[in-house]
């Protein structure tokens, strides 16, 4: 028996007395109960040898898949549970429920696992104990304030309910609070919590009616690809042959992963909270406290029956990861076992809380729970099919399981049946990872990620832990220390740099801070002189072979280019979705190189090579790590890259959008490849190795001409003044690329029968409901990121997609979609940007012609004077 001990006796006692405290090691609500008949060492049914999906682990997020799957029609599922359904994770979460997120994509996660949870008791006669008073995130800073004014802005053009509410709303909702520090809060009804088992129940009752089958206990002994594509799944029971593997296996994922060859980056942390006994002030509550998340005492606290259940984010330094079971595996047998408790850990979260809910103080404590929680670097789960291996899917990594298991179920589902993701989740593939994610960064990011969970959100947000990993260009060690560096895909690459006198140092705002200056800097110098950036980032491929051509115009909806030229492609979706931009070179007849952005490498090698597993005679490279890239531009950049080479520069010998191998004096002897791109003047591919001797050579070249270092910061504020889209923001698997304007790339007249391209016939023929639109902004000292709500006489119309103040024209500007009725040029509307709405007007686009435009231009002029 454990003895109940009140929450205030901690703070009298000191911070040692809190070890002697003793607990029960199960956890609350419904889940009190004895073990259930599945705990039988056989099966109880027939053994199936074939399936078309087979889904390993049984917590809430693979039971979800099951249920999803078998209700859209998909009959021959089998889940696999090593142990019983909900071990792991699930069984002792304490069972949030919330629409909110910060980011915008899992938003329409969280909002599909409410609807279903709303539903899924009637639907299988099963209690799920779903309770939904609403929740209100705390607001006790000027900072956080604003965070909940930009969350606001992203939120409207959703469909989830979201108010900024007033200390007096807060009262209303939690009236135990003590209000002195309470500012504002950020109120989501129908936000509220779950019991995870019983909720794990019904989505496995609902599976089985609808024909899946689900076999525990029977553990994964070994995974074995078949020639064929399928999987062969070994169990005690029998092998199991399938079209396709799903890893839903929590804390167990990792070992799954590694039976294939993969050293998925997940690991557990220890997540406690605390429950109380009945706590008189709440059980005389007329009805049930909205759950509440003081961000500034980081940590969440709901009503639990008659008592209060809290649960707090320790910081990084205190925080504790079970990397043992990294190194050495989950422990044989562990799976409804909790870890010894450690309220000192907490005890400085307890005070705050204590604080902020005074009735805490003489609360009795009847359970601590301190169980395993998976974490992967960046907090975000690992959804979708897996780049290297065929037929093999994650829904791993899952920090809040609870609220994600219904949402993503769905997703996944979706995608298994069609081919293609919903909607935009490329946050979420589990293929922004690499071999650069090795176990010390890994731990070094959970630490952090779990440490930094109620932080404040900022835009542009940096973490540092962990960092720099083996990712280095040639050139970062010259770079490192002259500015703001960036983290993409594991490489650092400048954002921006300083210069004496500037305020330096990462410095996060909602407003315009202190990068402002040294990238207006950055712009002029691109525009007037020349400024060279380091690219290595960017993802590359090479594709060469028999059917190199053929599968390139089935992958890409523009024309191959021809030998020594480049041009700009995209791949669709079965249904007409952007799924990729590529930029694609021919250097010689049949090869081919491609380069796609930082963020998504694998998630676009991954979509080609599963096409190119489908009958071509092709060979693809992956040789992101190998070739540094160099940009460099401006109107004297010719000039400077004139000066290190025989070969002719000019305008009339080497072309927009031509590629030639070049050598340039001062430089290792091996050819560079350059390719002149206009957006970005000229980028200069080399092996990693010789960037630094290339980087040195053009510098020194270029000092009569005023060369110098830009950045990233610099290049999207220029990318948006020529209204060049970005892959992510104005384009994704959301967007058509006929709304995105993208219509000048999409030969729907070309020979090939490219992926999408009959659907996109189809949407064109019926026309457009929406159309990308270029606006202007009237700002004063904040301006547009993206994701922000469009508004037009008191109406919800639109969201922006990206932002940046334009230093050429001393304005803000936003790309942003709008219904074909709003989008003419002159046509006024608002853009929200922390709680007010800002004038915007539609122009024309572009603000800022392209070098090669320009150039174009001025010699028309020249001829006709």
């Amino acid at each position: 028996m454990s003895r109940m001990v009140k929450l205030g006796g901690f703070l009298a006692a000191g911070r040692g007395a809190a070890r002697g405290i003793p607990v029960r090691s199960i956890s609350c609500g419904s889940r009190r109960r004895a073990q259930d008949s599945q705990n039988s060492s056989s099966l109880g049914k027939r053994w199936k040898d074939t399936a078309d999906t087979v889904i390993i682990g049984g917590g809430c997020v693979g039971v979800s898949l099951a249920y999803h799957l078998a209700k859209s029609g998909l009959k021959d599922v089998v889940l696999l549970e090593k142990s019983e359904l909900t071990a792991g994770s699930t069984w002792h979460a304490a069972g949030l429920t919330t629409y909110y997120h910060p980011g915008i994509n899992l938003k329409k996660v969280h909002y599909d696992s409410i609807k279903l949870y709303e539903t899924l008791e009637e639907e299988t006669g099963q209690a799920i104990g779903f309770h939904q008073p609403g929740s209100v995130r705390i607001a006790s800073t000027a900072a956080r304030v604003d965070e909940m004014r930009y969350q606001m802005t992203r939120t409207h053009w959703h469909v989830t309910p979201q108010y900024f509410i007033t200390p007096e709303k807060v009262q209303e909702l939690f009236p135990l609070l003590n209000m002195d520090k309470v500012l504002a809060g950020l109120y989501t009804p129908g936000d509220g919590h779950i019991d995870p088992y019983s909720l794990t129940m019904a989505l496995a009752a609902g599976a089985r009616m609808y024909g899946a089958q689900i076999y525990n206990p029977a553990p994964v002994s070994a995974l074995t690809p078949r020639s064929d594509g399928k999987w062969d799944v070994q169990t005690p029971h029998g092998t199991i042959q399938a079209n396709r593997i799903v890893n839903t296996a929590g804390f167990w994922a990792r070992e799954v992963g590694q039976m294939i060859g993969f050293d998925h980056p997940t690991i557990p942390v220890h997540h406690q909270y605390v429950v109380t006994a009945t706590v008189p002030e709440v059980k005389a509550l007329k009805k049930e406290l909205a759950v509440i998340r003081d961000l500034e005492g980081s940590y969440y606290l709901r009503q639990e029956r008659d008592g209060l259940l809290f649960g707090p984010y320790e910081k990084m330094e205190k925080m504790v990861l079970q990397d043992s079971w990294v190194r050495d595996g989950v422990p044989p047998g562990f799976g409804k076992e909790l870890f010894e408790s450690d309220l000192d850990r907490i005890m400085e979260h307890i005070e705050m809380a204590m604080e902020m809910v005074p009735v805490l103080k003489k609360a009795d404590i009847i359970n601590v729970v301190s169980g395993p929680i998976t974490y992967t670097p960046d907090l975000l789960p690992m959804v979708g099919p897996h780049q290297g291996v065929r037929n093999y899917w994650t829904a791993i990594g899952f920090g809040y399981g609870v609220i994600h298991a219904g949402g993503i179920g769905k997703f996944l589902s979706d995608w298994i049946r069609t081919g293609e993701p919903p909607y935009d989740l490329i946050e979420c593939d589990p293929n922004r990872y690499g071999k650069w994610t090795d176990v010390p960064f890994m731990c070094a990011k959970a630490r952090e990620s779990y440490g930094f969970n109620n932080v404040v959100g900022y835009p542009k947000e940096e973490r540092f832990a962990g960092r720099p990993t083996s990712r280095r260009s040639g050139v970062y060690e010259l770079l490192k220390d002259k500015g703001s560096m960036g983290f993409h895909a594991g490489w650092e690459q400048p954002h921006y740099f300083y210069k004496p006198g500037d305020d330096i140092g990462y410095k996060p705002s909602f407003r315009r801070t202190n990068w402002f200056g040294p990238v207006g800097r950055e712009c002029k110098l691109v525009m007037e002189k020349v400024g060279v950036i380091d690219l290595t980032p960017f993802g590359k491929f090479t594709v060469k072979g028999k059917d190199s051509l053929k599968l390139l115009d089935r992958l890409f909806a523009n024309t191959m280019p021809k030998v020594g030229q480049t041009n700009i492609s995209h791949m669709l979706t079965p249904s007409g979705k952007v799924y990729a931009e590529v930029t694609i070179t021919q250097l010689t007849p049949g090869e081919f190189l491609l380069i796609t952005g930082s963020g998504s490498e694998l998630h676009d090698l991954r979509w080609i090579e599963a096409e190119a597993e489908r009958g071509y005679d092709v060979e693809i490279s992956n040789v992101t790590d190998e070739i540094g890239v160099l940009g460099i531009a401006g109107p004297n950049s010719r000039n400077v890259l004139q000066k290190l080479t025989s070969e002719d520069l000019s305008d009339a010998a080497f072309k927009f959008l031509q590629c030639k191998s070049i050598q340039l004096a001062g430089a290792p002897m091996r050819a560079i490849r350059i390719s002149y791109t206009g957006e970005l003047g000229w980028e200069l591919y080399m092996e990693q190795e010789n960037m630094a001797a290339v980087y040195q050579a053009m510098m020194e070249a270029g000092k009569d001409q005023g060369i110098d270092d830009f950045g990233t910061y610099a290049m999207a504020s220029l990318r948006l003044e020529k209204g060049f889209r970005g892959w992510g923001a104005e384009m994704n698997c959301d967007t058509n690329p006929l709304e995105a304007g993208l219509d000048y790339f999409i030969k729907l007249n070309k020979p090939a029968d490219f992926i999408g391209k009959k659907v996109l016939q189809e949407i064109k023929a019926k026309g457009l409901k929406r159309k990308l639109s270029y606006l202007s902004v009237q700002t004063d000292d904040i301006d547009p990121e993206g994701n922000e709500t469009i508004w037009h006489n008191g109406k919800v119309v639109g969201n922006t997609t990206s932002g940046a103040y334009s230093y050429s024209s001393q304005q803000s500007l936003a790309f942003g979609y709008l219904p074909l009725e709003l989008n003419s040029v002159g046509q006024t509307v608002e853009v929200e940007l922390l709680g007010k709405k800002y004038p915007a007007t539609v122009i024309q686009e572009p603000l800022v012609l392209t070098e090669s435009t320009r150039t174009r231009l001025q010699k028309k002029a020249k001829a006709k004077a």
